[in-house]
């Protein structure tokens, strides 16, 4: 699906290099200045994603509405596991926000076994949490910035210090990851900047950003990902706000020509990884004098 015309791309790329006040050349600095000279680039193809309930989940979500657990695997259905490393184990919701953790777990004892989890767990609570703590690896979790954004997207009666209290919870008992998409409000930045300064003043040590991907069978099937300036901008703050993090620009992230914008920019704002890169990425790395490391798994797991 084509987002932006080229030259609508190439037009919001300019923009947003355009950024003043010196904003890439902080950015840059902050990252020389707690970072090493290396960028990792993942395509996580060890990694086997995993879903506990199949298709199914009890939200239908505005951005997502099931679409991305048709592409996982069913537990109870999984392919032969040759070359695979690693699960990533997740699932769709119930009616508050919480995956089924504890479903399956003789399965997922079972898939531990030589490998690495990283678990998508929602908004679970603790008993559950301290059930499957000795099988995790990692957590994924998802923040969002206000309780409009949850309840138009999730339908979730949530604010940030709900989704921060559950980031606490879940650093008692495993690593913890937090993702945090851009334009999650229908393609719009409406309170990603408030998460980012909760994070930053939390302590975060790593940060996945994701962009919206308006998909097909979805509410928001017709919106557009936010404009490129708009997301540079955000990824400067992050960098800036966040300087000993290491940030991530994972694998949920529109395609085409957008996406090559994309990489490139969130890699001259100071990123340390980047999943699925285009090509532009990798040039744009060489000629800022970064060594690429090559990862193949999920990035969480790194």
């Amino acid at each position: 699906m084509a987002f932006y015309r080229s030259d609508e791309v190439a037009r919001q790329r300019e923009a947003a290099l355009a950024l003043g006040a010196g904003r890439w050349a902080r950015a840059w600095s902050v990252r020389q200045a707690w970072h090493p000279a290396t960028i990792r680039f993942d395509r996580p193809n060890r990694t086997l994603p995993v879903s506990l309930t199949g298709a199914t989940c009890g939200l239908d979500c505005a951005h997502c509405g099931g679409h991305y657990l048709a592409h996982m695997h069913p537990i109870w259905d999984l392919p032969a596991q040759g070359g695979v490393s690693s699960y990533l184990i997740s699932g769709g919701c119930d009616a508050l926000g919480r995956v089924p953790v504890t479903a399956h777990l003789t399965r997922v004892a079972e898939l531990k076994q030589g490998h690495r989890l990283n678990w998508h767990v929602g908004l679970v609570e603790e008993k559950d949490l301290a059930t499957i703590a000795p099988l995790v690896d990692v957590i994924s979790f998802d923040i969002v910035g206000d309780a409009v954004t949850a309840r138009e997207v999730y339908g979730l009666d949530v604010d940030l210090d709900d989704y921060m209290h559950t980031l606490e919870l879940l650093e008692r008992y495993a690593p913890v990851l937090p993702h945090l998409t851009v334009g999650l409000w229908g393609g719009r930045i409406r309170a990603e900047r408030e998460a980012l300064k909760a994070l930053a003043q939390h302590g975060v040590e790593r940060l996945i950003l994701l962009v919206l991907i308006p998909t097909e069978g979805t509410r928001y099937a017709d919106r557009t990902p936010p404009p490129l300036p708009e997301v540079a901008d955000l990824f400067l703050d992050a960098r800036e706000w966040l300087p000993r993090a290491r940030l991530y620009l994972g694998c949920m992230r529109p395609h085409g020509l957008y996406r090559q914008a994309l990489d490139e920019l969130a890699v001259r704002a100071g990123f340390n990884v980047i999943v699925n890169p285009c090509q532009v990425a990798q040039r744009t790395a060489e000629a800022l004098g970064l060594e690429i490391v090559w990862g193949d798994e999920c990035c969480a797991l790194d």
